[in-house]
C-alpha cells in the first residue's frame, strides 16, 4: 500500500532520494519555520527547507529543491540553477529568456509546471546595465499528486527532472545561452 506524504521531512528524503540517486550529490540542508500574520494571531504557518546539489560532472551548475509544508499541503519545486552568458552577448533579454525555454520545452517531460526565470543582477550600483550579470533557473513543481502516491513517486518525479536537467546542461544549443557548461 502506497501511502502520502504528509509533512516535510519524508518529503524531504523522497527528493533527496531521486537526486541522490541521479548522481548528485547533496551541498546543504537549510530548514525554516515561520508563521505569517495577518493581523492579531491569525496567520499561516510554514515549515520550509531549501536542498543544495552539486555534481562534479557539471561544476557550472547546481541543482536546488525548494520543499514547504503549510496548513494548505507540501509543494516541491527543483530547479537548476546556471550562470548565463553576459547580457552583451545576447541579442536582448527577452531573447535569451526565450532560449531557455526552447531548453526547457525541449528536455523536461511534459505535463507538469515548468517556469523560468532569468535574473539580472549588478555587482554595483553605478555599473552599467551591459555589465548585468545573468543567472538562469528552469524549475520542475513536483505535482501533489505525486506527493500524495508517496515516496517512490516522489523519488522517480526528482530523478527524473534531474536527468532532464542534465540533458539539458549537455544539448548543444545550451552554449548559446549558458555559461561554463561542465
Amino acid at each position: 500500500m502506497k501511502e502520502s506524504i504528509l509533512t516535510l521531512e519524508p518529503l524531504i528524503d523522497a527528493v533527496s532520494e531521486g537526486v541522490l540517486d541521479a548522481g548528485w550529490t547533496l551541498s546543504g540542508l537549510q530548514k525554516t519555520s515561520s508563521t505569517e500574520f495577518e493581523g492579531e494571531w491569525a496567520g499561516q504557518t510554514t515549515r520550509s527547507a531549501y536542498l543544495f546539489y552539486h555534481n562534479d560532472d557539471h561544476e557550472a551548475a547546481s541543482i536546488e529543491g525548494y520543499l514547504d509544508e503549510t496548513d494548505r499541503g507540501l509543494r516541491a519545486t527543483l530547479s537548476l540553477v546556471v550562470d548565463m552568458r553576459p547580457v552583451w552577448e545576447h541579442p536582448s533579454v527577452p531573447a535569451a529568456l526565450e532560449r531557455v525555454g526552447r531548453l526547457s520545452d525541449r528536455h523536461l517531460p511534459e505535463g507538469y509546471r515548468t517556469p523560468i526565470v532569468v535574473r539580472l543582477s549588478l555587482a554595483q550600483a553605478g555599473e552599467p546595465a551591459t555589465e548585468a550579470e545573468l543567472e538562469s533557473r528552469i524549475k520542475l513543481r513536483i505535482p501533489r499528486e505525486a506527493i500524495a502516491a508517496g515516496r517512490d513517486s516522489v523519488s522517480a518525479v526528482a530523478a527524473t527532472t534531474v536527468r532532464a536537467f542534465e540533458r539539458i546542461l549537455c544539448d548543444p544549443q545550451a552554449a548559446e545561452v549558458l555559461d561554463g557548461r561542465g
